[in-house]
């Protein structure tokens, strides 16, 4: 990959704008007391942290990414209202809670409002499947918001990916876009990472969660990058989540409902903390990125060769975790 000079120093001033403006946002609203009303988090015998904090990070990042969205990338503005009226249905979750068919409610028609304007030039089965999907990252996403640093870490490394990706391929919109969600998550993470001083809530996750599959879908239907890439990108969380899902249906337990099984919160669980396990992920998450990007512009046959290894890397990785997850649990029983 090259980039000029000129090329790459856009979307870098433009994260570094973002960071600072939503850092700056963040600590307007701790320090104005504003945090807290707006939503709570109060710990019970299914979270890792043990006092009240604030879940308002969102805020801190949705303004910056409708913003971004709309300056620098205003053919996406469907996805910028779509931000929005995420954020604001999350919004009431976060403070007063919602039912689950609701929350559903409003991720699907975001995400078939986004389809049926935006449709790519594909059967409709796969647009079908793939509508499927990103609705699956929303809720993923929102699942694996629940360790210190561990989400925001994601949209870093993951909307850095697909600003790098997007500016090799010479689509400056999508890279900015990318850069500025990615800045965004760096300035959240000053007052994130462990200890935490306020959490993302719904109105961040679901929004990360969102943006990683619209601004996935938008690369793909404009030929950015395959339909694996985003698949890479943010693997780490894809393949936490979805197994532990399995697992939970496998049980037949109500998935929607929280729980401490995913691989990081057994990590936090058996000792390693939520610091030392939000640098252990970021290692992989980096790790990730640069397996996407590298694979990109490989003939096909090696891309699935690398999707293969790279899933197989990360499926040893979690042997490791629940082997050290039995111990400790056998040590506790003993």
């Amino acid at each position: 990959m090259h980039f000029t000079t000129t090329a790459w120093l856009i979307p870098f001033v433009v994260a570094l704008i973002a960071a600072a403006a939503s850092t700056l946002t963040l600590r307007v609203l701790l320090a104005t007391g504003l945090a807290w009303r707006l939503a709570t988090d109060i710990p019970n015998d299914r979270s890792l942290h043990t006092k009240p904090t604030p879940r308002v990070g969102g805020w801190g990042i949705v303004p910056v990414c409708v913003v971004a969205l709309l300056w620098h990338a205003s053919e996406m503005w469907l996805i910028a209202l779509a931000v929005l009226a995420l954020a604001l249905v999350s919004q009431i979750d976060d403070r007063r809670g919602l039912p689950a068919r609701v929350r559903f409610a409003a991720h699907f028609a975001v995400v078939a409002v986004l389809i049926a304007v935006y449709p790519a030039a594909s059967p409709w089965w796969l647009l079908a499947c793939i509508g499927f999907l990103l609705l699956w990252l929303i809720n993923l996403y929102n699942f694996m918001d629940g360790s210190d640093g561990l989400a925001g870490g994601m949209a870093l490394f993951g909307f850095g990916a697909y600003a790098a990706a997007a500016l090799s391929a010479g689509e400056p919109s999508l890279a900015v876009s990318g850069a500025a969600i990615a800045g965004a998550a760096f300035g959240f993470l000053f007052l994130n990472f462990h200890p935490a001083k306020l959490f993302l809530g719904d109105v961040g996750s679901i929004t990360f969660g969102f943006l990683a599959g619209a601004l996935g879908y938008w690369g793909w239907r404009g030929d950015v990058w395959p339909l694996w890439f985003p698949a890479i990108v943010f693997s780490p969380f894809i393949a936490d989540a979805s197994v532990t899902l399995l697992r939970r249906l496998y049980r037949g337990e109500k998935f929607w409902q929280a729980h401490r099984e995913h691989y990081y919160q057994r990590m936090v669980r058996s000792g390693i903390g939520h610091g030392r396990t939000a640098i252990y992920w970021y290692v992989v998450m980096f790790a990730g990125a640069i397996v996407a990007l590298c694979a990109l512009g490989r003939p096909t046959w090696q891309q699935w060769l690398i999707i293969a290894a790279w899933y197989g890397l990360l499926g040893g990785c979690g042997i490791v975790i629940d082997l050290r997850w039995r111990s400790f649990q056998n040590s506790n029983d003993k």
